[in-house]
């Protein structure tokens, strides 16, 4: 008795898992797409909302260094404690050593 109510249970639970993973192959609706698309976009806006604010606030507390630019090609910024860091785009400020700070090239006009 023990044995057959054992199988069935196993059965059972076989054919639930089946039917789980059939489900989780479907595609997904236009609602769950214009989701996505919404939560991308509103992650966009944050991060370069957050550069924004840093970058400001950063160039009105610190300095900025003359002639100086970080790795990615932006502005190098000095606290101070004499720290050297730039701002990604993503809003946070990245610090630098001193070998990883670039002479800005010349324009030409």
């Amino acid at each position: 008795m023990k044995k057959k109510f054992i199988f069935g249970l196993l059965t059972l639970a076989l054919f639930g898992g089946l039917t789980l993973s059939v489900n989780a192959q479907e595609k997904k609706s236009g609602v769950e797409k214009a989701g996505q698309a919404i939560g991308k976009t509103a992650d966009k806006v944050g991060k370069k909302t957050a550069e924004v604010a840093v970058k400001g606030a950063s160039k009105v507390a610190d300095k900025t260094y003359k002639g100086k630019m970080a790795p990615d090609g932006s502005d190098v910024y000095i606290n101070g404690k004499n720290e050297k860091y730039y701002v990604n785009k993503k809003g946070a400020k990245i610090w630098l050593k001193a070998s990883q700070i670039r002479n800005r090239p010349i324009e030409k006009k």
